[in-house]
């Protein structure tokens, strides 16, 4: 178990997911390391609670969460 309730498990499911519903692989890992890179400065800032979970683990949920449930996205 991760920290902060993600499971590792779940976690390889989600990214596992994530690759085989791409069309392109590399675009997907440019996608994760940048929204990982958005989530990181946004715990220097403060203005995220939870920084127990790492970046990269937070990022492979959200794109997750988006790729899995679109109709919670805005516009």
């Amino acid at each position: 178990m991760i920290s902060a309730g993600v499971d590792s498990s779940d976690l390889a499911k989600r990214g596992e997911s994530l690759i085989r519903h791409s069309t392109n692989r590399y675009l997907t890992t440019v996608r994760i390391a940048f929204r990982a890179k958005q989530r990181r400065f946004d715990d220097f800032d403060g203005l995220l609670e939870e920084s127990s979970v790492k970046p990269v683990q937070r990022a492979i949920v959200e794109l997750s969460d988006e790729q899995d449930q679109p109709d919670l996205l805005p516009g």
